[in-house]
C-alpha cells in the first residue's frame, strides 16, 4: 500500500489539487482533508499558509458538538508548517480564546511546536483561577481547559518564573493533568523528583496511564528512567519510542567532541542495549 495520502475518492493528492481543495468553500470535506493533507505533508509554501490562516476563519464546518473542525485541523497544519513566517503565532495565540476546546487545545500544541514564547502570556491566562477553576465541564469529557496542552507547552516554553503556577497543578485530581505538571516542572527546573514522579506512575494499574507517563518521560529525555521505562508493562513499540527519545535528549544535551564522534558515552551504549532487548 503507498504511503502517499489519498483523496476521500482514492486518487493520489497533489500540492496544487490541496491548494485548490482547501481554497474552495462547496464542499467543506475537501477543505477538511486538505488542511490535514497540507501540514501531513510540510508543504511550506506561502500559498498553504495563506490558506490555512483564512481557514482558521471558517465558520461554516460545524461539528454536531458545535466545534470547528476545519479550525481544528489547520491549527495542527500550521504548527507543523507555520514556522518562520510572523503571522503564524499571533494567529494561533488568538486561537486560543476560541469556543472550541478542541481547537484551544490543539492552539497550544502547534505554539508549544513552534518554540516562540511570545505564546507564554496567553497560554497562562488560560490557567486563571488555577486548580479551583479546572473542573470537568457538564456533559463533556473533558475539563473547561486542555490543561495537558497548555502545561506541557508551558513547561517547552516558559522558565521559572511560572513555577509558582503550574506547581499547584501537581495535586490535581486527575492524573493526567498531574503528569503535565511534572513534566513541566521537570523541564523548568531540571529537580528529579517532578520526573521521579513520572516514574511512578509507570506502574500505574492503567495501561493508558503508562503510555503517557512513558511519552512524557521521552519527551523531556529523562536519562535515569531508562531502565524503568524498558521494564515498563505496555507494548514494546511505545517504549522504544519513549527510549529514542531519551537517548536524541541525551546525545544532543552533550554534544561530543571531534576526538570523541565516533564513540559513544557509556549512557548512550546502555540505552541502545535497552532498546535492542526491545526489538
Amino acid at each position: 500500500m503507498s504511503g502517499i495520502p489519498h483523496n476521500p475518492d482514492g486518487q493520489p493528492l497533489t500540492t496544487e489539487q490541496a491548494l485548490v481543495n482547501i481554497n474552495q468553500t462547496a464542499d467543506p470535506g475537501l477543505r477538511y482533508y486538505a488542511a490535514w493533507w497540507l501540514g501531513k505533508m510540510r508543504v511550506r509554501q506561502p500559498e498553504a499558509i495563506d490558506a490555512l490562516l483564512l481557514a482558521l476563519e471558517d465558520d461554516t464546518d460545524r461539528s454536531p458538538d458545535g466545534g470547528y473542525p476545519l479550525r481544528r485541523n489547520a491549527v495542527t497544519a500550521l504548527g507543523k508548517i507555520g514556522q518562520g513566517d510572523d503571522r503564524v503565532v499571533p494567529a494561533l495565540t488568538n486561537c486560543l480564546r476560541c469556543d472550541d476546546y478542541y481547537v484551544r487545545e490543539k492552539a497550544a500544541q502547534s505554539l508549544e511546536s513552534l518554540g516562540n514564547s511570545v505564546a507564554v502570556p496567553p497560554l497562562v491566562n488560560l490557567l486563571d483561577g488555577g486548580v479551583a477553576a479546572a473542573v470537568q465541564v457538564d456533559g463533556k469529557p473533558h475539563l473547561v481547559q486542555p490543561y495537558n496542552a497548555i502545561l506541557e507547552a508551558l513547561g517547552t516554553l516558559g522558565t521559572a518564573e511560572l513555577v509558582s503556577t503550574i506547581a499547584p497543578f501537581l495535586t490535581h485530581g486527575v492524573p493526567q493533568v498531574c503528569n503535565a505538571a511534572a513534566r513541566a516542572m521537570y523541564q523548568i527546573t531540571g529537580e528529579s523528583q517532578y520526573a521521579e514522579q513520572l516514574v511512578k506512575v509507570l506502574q500505574h494499574d492503567q495501561l493508558q496511564l503508562r503510555r503517557a507517563a512513558l511519552m512524557d518521560l521521552g519527551a523531556v529525555g529523562y536519562l535515569p528512567g531508562a531502565d524503568a521505562i524498558a521494564n515498563t508493562l505496555a507494548e514494546n513499540s511505545m517504549k522504544l519510542i519513549a527510549l529514542k527519545g531519551v537517548l536524541e535528549h541525551h546525545i544532543n544535551l552533550e554534544p561530543p567532541s571531534a576526538s570523541e564522534a565516533l564513540t559513544l558515552s557509556a549512557d548512550s551504549r546502555r540505552i541502545m542495549e535497552l532498546m535492542d532487548s526491545l526489538l
